[in-house]
């Protein structure tokens, strides 16, 4: 067995190239001001009367995000999708007579807009009464997930999370994971599976949507095997234990002597305060500046970023988080726009090449020119080999250090203030192979 230089499935790279993703949340707690609904909420009260999944969908789109993932169940049991598992639906609400369907109008609406399409459905279910009778639930569970994977086109993520408390019976939930996976794998073979560590997508270990310093795509696939075994207080909050937290955010190094599988970080975050929307917060929302630190921090990083945008109760993105959004990605490609590398020569070297010794890429530049944003990419197809390096720029004849880090991966982003320079050097110090750049970048 090869133990080192794992490599991602060809699901996993497609899903980091996407690199900033939304995520919609929608539920009765919409209507009620709660984050957790309790599973008591009367369908009755969910009734917008402007649901425009178009809206949300041309807002992510002009965002720059990719994957768009809405919230089908979350904790308090109410499903966007007239399921025939429960009455505990839209089909028991008054919007559209109880003839609509959320889930519905998101994808097409996603897919009329170019975007991929991601569910979450919460296996916390505080409305469901079997929940607690394990067996009972986990069918009741997997004929909800098999509907939304057989009747809404194709997917490219599937959300999960570990809440887990005790049932109506006192008994505490056992969720069968391995049946959840597979019937992912079974019926939606394109798409990956986030939750925790234990699946195709790690979660980074904080909702703040920051990236480790140190960031590997690589872990030990015992150390988190399925959601909810990373240590998070239950029906408390996301934070995992700080030991957990830290190994999450950071993977774990290639090593020749222990096995390590492919699972890149997701840095879920909210553009405002909470997840879903209150009208007090309409004052909180991320500025343009705010979600390009957010950026920098996450996708430069090496990690995916997740952005939630709450959806109001009349059924539409406010106005500001829109606005927001897509001023960010403007400026975003303002910053991208002009890359200032002129050519990059590397290091002639073998994959026998010494973990001490540097490894050297010369970059020229369309003459002196100011930077301010360095990029960095690993070829992480052929897996992630970076531990350590430093760039440096040439000034007058004299190498000066510019900036140092540890891992690179997909992608790593520095920002400084303005250096005028026509040489740059990438200076890999430690490594677990050759190094394979895809680019490397100066703006």
């Amino acid at each position: 067995m090869k133990l080192s230089h794992p490599v991602p499935s060809t699901a996993q790279l497609a899903w980091q190239r996407t690199e900033t993703n939304a995520f919609f949340h929608f539920s009765p707690n919409t209507f009620t001001g709660l984050e957790w609904g309790d599973g008591s909420e009367s369908p009755a009260i969910f009734n917008p009367t402007q649901l425009d999944c178009r809206q949300w969908a041309r807002a992510a789109k002009q965002g720059g995000l990719r994957i768009a993932i809405l919230t089908a169940k979350h904790h308090d049991g109410f499903c966007l999708w007239p399921t025939k598992t429960t009455e505990h639906s839209v089909k028991s609400s008054p919007w559209k007579n109880g003839k609509g369907d959320v889930v519905r109008e998101f994808v097409d609406a996603c897919r009329c807009e170019g975007l991929m399409v991601g569910l979450y459905l919460s296996p916390w279910d505080r409305h469901e009464q079997c929940y607690g009778d394990s067996p009972r639930y986990n069918d009741f569970y997997c004929a909800q997930l098999e509907e939304l994977l057989t009747n809404y086109g194709e997917l490219h993520e599937v959300w999960f999370d570990g809440a887990c408390v005790k049932g109506p019976n006192g008994e505490m939930q056992e969720y069968d994971w391995e049946r959840y996976f597979a019937l992912v794998k079974q019926l939606q073979p394109n798409a990956v599976t986030f939750g925790d560590g234990g699946t195709d997508v790690r979660w980074v270990g904080n909702e703040l949507g920051i990236a480790g310093e140190t960031s590997w795509s690589t872990i030990d696939p015992d150390f988190i095997k399925y959601p909810g075994d990373s240590g998070i207080a239950q029906a408390v909050g996301a934070v995992a234990t700080v030991d957990k937290e830290q190994r999450l955010r950071e993977g774990d190094a290639p090593d020749a002597c222990a096995l390590r599988v492919w699972r890149a970080v997701e840095c879920d975050v909210s553009i405002r305060p909470g997840w879903f929307y209150h009208p007090e917060e309409d004052d909180q929302v991320r500025s343009p500046e705010g979600l390009i630190q957010l950026y920098f921090e996450s996708v430069g990083r090496n990690g995916v970023l997740l952005l939630n945008l709450p959806i109001t109760p009349e059924g539409l993105l406010h106005e500001t988080d829109a606005k927001n959004l897509e001023a960010y990605n403007i400026e975003k490609k303002r910053i991208f726009t002009d890359d200032l590398v002129k050519s990059v020569v590397a290091s002639e070297t073998t994959e026998e090449l010494s973990p001490e010794a540097p490894w050297i890429v010369n970059v020229s530049l369309l003459g002196k020119r100011a930077v301010t944003v360095l990029c960095l990419q690993e070829a992480v197809e052929h897996g992630q080999r970076i531990a350590e390096h430093h760039v440096e720029v040439n000034e007058g004849g004299e190498w000066r250090t510019l900036v140092r880090g540890t891992t690179v991966g997909y992608k790593r982003l520095y920002r400084f203030d303005p250096i005028e320079c026509a040489e740059l050097r990438v200076v890999v110090t430690q490594l677990f192979g050759a190094p394979q750049f895809s680019d490397i970048g100066a703006f």
